[in-house]
């Protein structure tokens, strides 16, 4: 029994698709695909040398530090002379890296849970409650986006410290924020939350309005819609803003110093980093050692929430 006869306009539709598969495994796309790999190894070896630098000079000797470079304990890898605990130990205790790493985590976290609260709620009533000048707030809001936080910080500080009153009514109490650790969650709060509402507003606009209509036929009122569907459907996006504001808060030199100060009972690591570099930058022995205890915290936080990123960045992006 022959098989039976391909139709020409679809034998047509058949022959460039086999002809694509075929091209696909010709040994020029398999070089391609080698080139493409090579590539991509050699970057990362360019931007892991000068890390693998910093890693190496955190464990030598002070001596072997200022008296060769790094790469030469390649050479006698495991040499005990070449290597040492004592930099990490100085860095923890001159350099006040415990108080100062307890000081980050305190301004971090809830500097990172605050606008990402806000955010999700302010980005639900963006998406799906309807009231006069949403639209107009909305602009408002990815406008403050282009605002430099350096312009803030004065009018910041000065509301902190003598509040702000329009003739007799009081629009902002004075509470006297300066050099305290709410004044700082406050100012990040400020800071983050643009971008924080228009990343979830992206994400929280796109879910499909099949599931809102039918929770609210079922009777679910806002609160109800926004806690039992829209928050635990919007994971990957509240990931992904959570690790850019967790990063940024963490590495923050000049709002902590504005709004925090430099002593020793409310410096955050940055500050206490760049005290261990000194006016001639001779302590860089502790300095790697410093830097690395600082990575430690937001390489979790990264590692942990990284199958969130991408898909937290890129959903919204194309709806319909």
């Amino acid at each position: 029994m022959s098989a039976p006869a391909i139709p020409a306009p679809e034998l047509a539709q058949v022959r460039p698709a086999t002809q694509a598969a075929a091209d696909d495994e010709a040994p020029g796309a398999h070089r391609g695909g080698w080139f493409v790999r090579i590539s991509v190894v050699i970057i990362v070896l360019l931007w892991l040398i000068p890390t693998m630098g910093v890693l190496f000079t955190s464990f030598r000797p002070e001596n072997l530090v200022d008296s060769s470079g790094w790469w030469t304990a390649l050479a006698h890898p495991f040499r005990a002379a070449e290597w040492t605990l004592e930099n990490y130990r100085l860095a923890l205790s001159r350099g006040g890296l415990g108080n100062a790493f307890l000081n980050s985590l305190a301004v971090t976290i809830p500097s990172t849970v605050i606008p990402i609260t806000i955010a999700a709620f302010a980005a639900y009533a963006f998406s799906w409650m309807e009231f006069k000048g949403r639209y107009v707030m909305f602009v408002v809001v990815v406008g403050l986006l282009v605002v430099p936080i350096q312009m803030t910080l004065i009018p910041l500080l000065r509301l902190f410290a003598n509040g702000a009153t329009i003739g007799r009514l009081i629009v902002f109490p004075d509470l006297d924020l300066n050099g305290s650790f709410l004044g700082i969650w406050l100012a990040h709060a400020g800071f983050g939350l643009p971008l924080a509402i228009y990343l979830l507003r992206s994400y929280i606009g796109s879910l499909p309005s099949s599931i809102i209509e039918s929770a609210k036929i079922d009777g679910a009122d806002h609160f109800t819609i926004f806690w039992r569907l829209v928050v635990p459907l919007s994971v990957p996006a509240l990931a992904a803003f959570a690790i850019f504001q967790f990063l940024w808060v963490w590495n923050d030199l000049l709002v902590a110093y504005v709004f925090l100060g430099g002593t020793r009972e409310t410096m955050v690591l940055p500050i206490a980093l760049a005290g261990l570099v000194g006016e001639r930058g001779e302590t860089w022995h502790l300095l790697t050692a410093a830097a690395f205890i600082s990575m430690i915290l937001p390489l979790i936080v990264f590692f942990s929430l990284q199958k969130y990123f991408v898909r937290g960045l890129t959903a919204g992006s194309v709806k319909g």
